[in-house]
């Protein structure tokens, strides 16, 4: 139980944070027609971009570091609470039939674990020793990457992570909604996006849970790029594990090499269905075998597989 000065100083905290900051012109929006609603919602919607822009460098920086150490084979970790770790799991799930990454090589930690991503679990934000222990679990290294996810900036479970892996030797960012933020402070790579008090106050799944999640878009989809996960902006990693991806794997093999529908159905059936391997074979002329080698000695960068094929040619 928290003591009554100890929670005195959390709602003064509170009450300084950008994100909690009332805003008295709307305080009668709830005696607006919705349509009137609507449209301050999507104007307050549309500064969110704006707010990322302002820090795109920091975002590219810690993007280039990421990738750096994925690329020896380490890992990228999300750890949040509430909306901020919901948006964490999520994006991690979208990279193995997205990008065709092994489950753990990008993985979600929230709060309270898995049953807190449709119930609310009471307190486990306020646990800065659980988030440590679930990096232990994880057997974090200094090749990892942790990115704790946390709109105030202060959520205990997110800068406990990120104090856990700094230790460890982990990279670490911090992302956040608000300047100055704890987590800014604990991790190496502060990325603080300011979007402004919400439109309903205290709300941050709102415009701060829309630019975490334009954030860990970039984070997860340009580390990919810089693992030559794509051929320019075609996705070529695509795990193809249903007829709609089936469909979207012959469909980009034809955009990447002009081949016919022929040409393609044999291209796919000799390397296994893999996407990019096929596109080598088309725009290499080798066989299935020696576009997984050469794929294999280039890191799995197409292009440069490609410049091997043309030497060998």
């Amino acid at each position: 139980m928290t003591s009554p000065a100890a929670f005195a100083a959390l709602r003064a905290q509170l009450a300084a944070l950008t994100t909690e900051a009332f805003r008295p012109e709307l305080a009668d929006i709830d005696r607006l027609p919705t349509l009137d609603i609507a449209r301050l919602m999507n104007a307050d919607d549309a500064t969110v971009a704006t707010a990322v822009a302002a820090r795109l460098p920091a975002i590219a920086a810690a993007i280039d570091a990421t990738a750096e150490r994925m690329a020896r084979g380490g890992r990228l970790v999300y750890a949040g609470a509430g909306t901020a770790g919901r948006l964490g799991v999520l994006d991690a799930s979208e990279c193995p039939p997205t990008f065709a990454t092994d489950p753990g090589r990008v993985v979600g930690l929230i709060a309270g674990g898995p049953e807190a991503l449709v119930t609310a679990v009471e307190g486990a934000e306020d646990r800065a020793d659980a988030a440590g222990a679930d990096l232990a679990a994880l057997g974090i290294t200094p090749d990892d990457t942790v990115v704790g996810v946390s709109a105030s900036g202060r959520t205990p479970y997110a800068v406990g992570a990120v104090t856990s892996a700094r230790r460890a030797g982990a990279l670490t960012i911090g992302l956040s909604c608000n300047a100055g933020s704890e987590l800014g402070a604990a991790a190496e790579h502060a990325v603080e996006v300011v979007v402004g008090p919400e439109l309903i106050t205290g709300s941050t799944r709102l415009k701060a849970g829309t630019a975490q999640k334009l954030v860990l878009n970039m984070l997860s989809t340009i580390t990919m790029i810089r693992l030559g996960k794509t051929y320019g902006n075609l996705m070529v990693d695509l795990r193809a594990s249903n007829d709609k991806l089936r469909a979207r794997s012959r469909h980009i093999v034809a955009l990447a090499t002009g081949a016919g529908d022929a040409e393609i159905e044999a291209a796919l059936a000799e390397t296994g269905g893999e996407v990019k391997d096929a596109i080598l074979v088309l725009l290499g002329g080798v066989d299935g075998a020696t576009a997984g080698r050469l794929l294999e000695a280039a890191g799995g960068h197409l292009r440069v597989a490609l410049e091997g094929a043309r030497r060998e040619g």
